[in-house]
């Protein structure tokens, strides 16, 4: 793959990850449904390098300077991997030619990131079964996921990439 291609799959993956924010912001100011704090997976990136992996829940981990910034900075590299993760299953035709269908099969396989080992990790169980209301956090966590496949397929078709 040419540079282009990768600064174009990378500029996808960015602009997935602010609509996708995006949305967390309007879940959580507009619809006052909490979201994820990005400082908690930056705490527990930290707290590896302490030797701790695995939190009962996080939110009692004390916090580690840095962890807001890392966090964050992790959010958008994570949103970045998954979209070369995109590219390299659907091939580069998919950027010039880009379908939501794709977009959204991308974001559930997005989901097993969270729900199989972030979630336990952060002491939240498996797909967040130790949580006061698992099904509600499940279907958040699907539908913020699934805007970020819509991410992707509006980013792609701002981007198009014309070889």
């Amino acid at each position: 793959m040419d540079v282009g291609v990768w600064l174009q799959v990378i500029l996808v993956g960015i602009v997935a990850t602010v609509v996708m924010d995006i949305w967390s912001w309007l879940q959580r100011n507009v619809l006052r449904i909490p979201s994820l704090d990005y400082g908690l997976i930056g705490r527990w990136v930290l707290s590896m390098f302490r030797g701790k992996w695995v939190h009962r829940p996080i939110m009692v981990t004390p916090a580690i300077k840095g962890e807001t910034w890392l966090g964050w900075f992790l959010h958008y590299l994570i949103g970045v991997v998954f979209s070369v993760a995109h590219l390299l299953v659907f091939g580069i035709a998919w950027l010039a030619d880009p379908t939501l269908l794709p977009a959204l099969l991308t974001a559930l396989a997005t989901l097993v990131l969270p729900f199989f080992v972030i979630q336990p990790c952060l002491g939240f169980g498996m797909a967040a079964s130790k949580t006061p209301a698992p099904w509600k956090a499940r279907w958040l966590s699907l539908l913020t996921h699934s805007v970020y496949g819509v991410g992707l397929f509006i980013a792609a078709q701002c981007l198009r990439y014309y070889p």
